[in-house]
């Protein structure tokens, strides 16, 4: 166990890079699926690594050994296990609080954002607000989220130019795409390396988004000054960004320019390249599940044999 249980705590930063080219080089949807699977994966087999190291550093104090009817200690619980025993539980009790902590300042923001505003009309929410600014705001589990626009922002834009506005911020709805983003969230708060996984995560849902509006206006053209224009709106405007909650996704955020490039056709996305990328990725994820594993039986015939049970391992 003693070399496998470190794999999975290794492989995210080696699936990083790999993570940072597939945004660009695959289809948006398939980026989105990929990026969240590999990240939650990655995450889920490095906390199962943490446990692991727990167990045989425990099993050196008497009343652990008693619980697991240990008749003798694990082969692989040296001394310097108990300390890093210690470290383990540490980090997996500090992964644990800022899951939690996170978990319940989104609850508390989409609750105070729940507020109706001053002209509501089923699903747009219109703000009466000069500075120009535009957001989807995910709803509470059994409510539907809605489209928040300031007046301001209408303002800025034409009337075609606002269809595709609305729909972008509707496909974010319609994808839910904010559980997403918490799956990158969380994978981020259980490895540190894997917070670089939330850029390319990000982007990617903003180009599906503005695939979507220009499905829906039938104008890649309009579709790219929209998401231009309102961003260009937004930044001028000092402060306008404060309005949003944590949770919300704007269409003005993110790279724009890369954004309204891929858009008007002049970065297409590189199948080959996207290909690698996805095969590194999902590499990196088997290998630290096929460790995680690997590490896990280990420990089970480990205890196993010291319990008694198979004398001859």
């Amino acid at each position: 166990m003693i070399y496998a249980v470190w794999v999975p705590l290794l492989m995210p930063f080696v699936a990083v890079p790999a993570a940072r080219r597939l945004a660009d080089a695959l289809s948006p949807v398939r980026a989105v699926r990929l990026l969240a699977s590999t990240g939650l994966g990655l995450a889920l087999c490095s906390l199962l690594a943490l446990a692991l190291l727990v167990v045989p550093g425990a099993t050196r104090f008497s009343a652990v050994s008693a619980f697991g009817e240990l008749v003798r200690p694990l082969s692989d619980a040296a001394p310097a296990a108990v300390p890093l025993a210690a470290a383990a539980l540490a980090l997996l009790a500090g992964c644990a609080a800022a899951v939690t902590r996170t978990t319940r300042r989104h609850w508390a923001e989409l609750h105070r954002s729940a507020q109706p505003s001053e002209c509501t009309g089923g699903e747009l929410a219109v703000l009466r607000d000069s500075r120009p600014d535009a957001y989807a705001l995910p709803g509470r589990p059994g409510t539907p989220g809605r489209i928040v626009v300031t007046t301001g922002m209408l303002r800025a834009l034409d009337p075609a130019e606002r269809d595709a506005l609305l729909a972008h911020e509707r496909a974010h709805l319609a994808g839910h795409h904010h559980l997403f983003i918490a799956a990158a969230e969380v994978a981020a708060l259980c490895h540190p390396a894997l917070r670089s996984l939330r850029a390319p995560m990000g982007y990617a849902l903003e180009r599906c988004a503005d695939e979507a509006a220009a499905s829906a206006v039938g104008d890649r053209r309009v579709a790219a000054r929209a998401i231009g224009r309102a961003a260009l709106a937004a930044r001028a405007a000092e402060g306008a960004a404060q309005l949003r909650p944590r949770v919300a996704l704007a269409a003005a955020a993110g790279p724009v320019p890369r954004r309204v490039a891929a858009l008007l056709g002049r970065s297409a996305p590189r199948p080959r390249v996207g290909r690698v990328a996805a095969a590194a990725l999902l590499a990196c994820l088997v290998v630290s599940g096929a460790a995680a594993l690997d590490a896990t039986s280990d420990l089970h015939s480990s205890i196993e044999a010291a319990q008694g049970e198979n004398p001859q391992h």
